[in-house]
């Protein structure tokens, strides 16, 4: 059951992610929103996917539905998911490499919906092909994103997660 003080911290994440994403659209594939994710789930857990899902729907609600917006549904998801699983973890490098990670993998699990499309259109063969050319012509936005997610972990890490410690501290 969620209380009031974290319905309040989710619609701000939320908030966060959306403007996030706005703010950086201009730019190829560099984005806070892993970041935020992250962050978000070592201090709300697997409540984190509140916001998750009202960021996804936003997005669908601005871009329109697509293959990529199903994409957005489990993608995301898979990082709370591993940041849930290593929550444990305390070092910037640490979640600098898993971001990096992430931002590198993004492409290829991003291409899981139009590989099952083309699967569905013309036959395995065909959705295979469908998927991997999808990804390939992505790699090099793929390297950006995952460079992106590195030195944005790194640079904000420390000083987000000693402003975390003090908001979520204190009784707001």
């Amino acid at each position: 059951m969620l209380q009031i003080k974290d319905m309040a911290r989710l619609g701000l994440l939320a908030a966060l992610l959306e403007v996030s994403k706005l703010a950086l659209a201009s730019l190829p594939n560099i984005e806070l929103i892993s970041f935020w994710i992250i962050l978000f789930t070592l201090y709300m857990g697997w409540r984190t996917l509140y916001a998750v899902y009202v960021f996804v729907l936003l997005e669908g609600m601005l871009y329109g539905i697509h293959f990529w917006w199903a994409a957005y549904l489990y993608v995301w998801t898979l990082l709370v998911i591993l940041t849930q699983a290593f929550r444990a973890q305390h070092s910037a490098l640490f979640w600098s490499i898993v971001s990096g990670l992430f931002g590198l993998s993004f492409g290829v699990l991003c291409a899981i919906p139009y590989g099952v499309a083309g699967a569905l259109n013309g036959g395995l063969r065909n959705g295979l092909l469908a998927g991997f050319s999808w990804w390939i012509a992505g790699v090099p936005y793929d390297l950006l994103h995952c460079a992106g997610n590195f030195v944005i972990m790194l640079v904000l890490y420390r000083p987000m997660r000693h402003a975390m410690n003090r908001i979520f501290s204190s009784e707001l």
